[in-house]
């Protein structure tokens, strides 16, 4: 059902129903001039996401794989809250904040080859909203459930536009055993608005296991009806390029293998954060940095 606009053209979680509306920012926002060619940024502007096979070296993903796994594995601190277990066992979920809580990762998070595309794609210099590694160990990596990012950095975060791109970064072979990353190609067009509202400190929780901000069973069937599912398979050091505000998620690992990969979120830094819209404060910083400073000055 579609709703009426109001003056947030990106409201949810305010009614008992879900509801929809129409994109009102575009997918690409530069002059077209940077590292992809025509072609591929027509790709990502159609699907709302952009595969690219092997981008890294199988050198630097091992560099990258062994330091996450330091991370994961008395690196840091498992007490602290960029930490997250997994809801029924006591395996890393995901570690947040990478690029700060390791020289490794502050590298590659301002890597041209990132850094650079995300900039092509929104036409400014960009700032990094949130950075993390997310786990998913043989037979105990659990499903991350379907979910645009915008709709959660919009209302606890206060990001105002869909001026955002994510770069996944494959530390693991990627495949149809693993849990490997599931979009709706052509789902950034529309914004899902979710039941609901959110309780203070809600992250404490949908880290784990997201209940609030993730979209009805019948959103979800027409976005696959538009767009259809689709699950980029390769190597690792391959990267996927997706927009703010596509639907994604991934199944658990039922294999014997890892399935670990890095995700960096490039913010506009004209797209700083205001308060959240969901009325409540913003969360940790951890999870949405709201410094703004431009990835090459970190």
């Amino acid at each position: 059902m579609k709703t009426m606009s109001q003056t947030d053209p990106y409201f949810s979680r305010v009614s008992g129903a879900w509801g929809y509306g129409d994109r009102a920012d575009p997918v690409l926002w530069g002059d077209g001039r940077g590292l992809l060619p025509a072609e591929h940024l027509q790709r990502f502007e159609r699907d709302g996401f952009l595969f690219v096979d092997k981008l890294f070296s199988d050198d630097d993903v091992r560099a990258w794989r062994d330091e996450a796994d330091r991370l994961a594995n008395g690196g840091i601190d498992r007490a602290r809250e960029e930490v997250v277990i997994e809801p029924n066992n006591d395996t890393v979920r995901s570690v947040f904040r990478v690029h700060r809580l390791s020289p490794v990762f502050k590298r590659l998070v301002k890597d041209h080859r990132l850094a650079g595309v995300a900039r092509q794609i929104l036409g400014s210099d960009v700032s990094v909203h949130q950075s993390r590694i997310n786990y998913k160990r043989g037979f105990e990596g659990r499903e991350f459930f379907w979910h645009s990012d915008f709709e959660t950095w919009h209302m606890e975060d206060g990001m105002p536009r869909m001026r955002a791109v994510s770069a996944a970064i494959w530390l693991s072979d990627n495949n149809e055993f693993n849990g490997s990353l599931m979009v709706i190609p052509r789902s950034h067009e529309l914004y899902i608005r979710c039941v609901g509202d959110t309780p203070e400190n809600h992250y404490k929780v949908s880290l784990r296991q997201q209940s609030y901000g993730t979209p009805s069973y019948d959103a979800l069937t027409m976005l696959v009806e538009r767009g259809g599912i689709v699950a980029p398979k390769g190597p690792a050091g391959s990267v996927v390029f997706f927009d703010c505000n596509l639907m994604h998620g991934s199944a658990g690992n039922l294999s014997p293998y890892p399935r670990d990969n890095i995700f960096f979120v490039y913010n506009s830094v004209d797209n700083a954060l205001v308060d959240p819209f969901a009325g409540i404060a913003p969360r940790p910083a951890f999870l949405g940095e709201r410094d703004g400073t431009p990835v090459d000055l970190l």
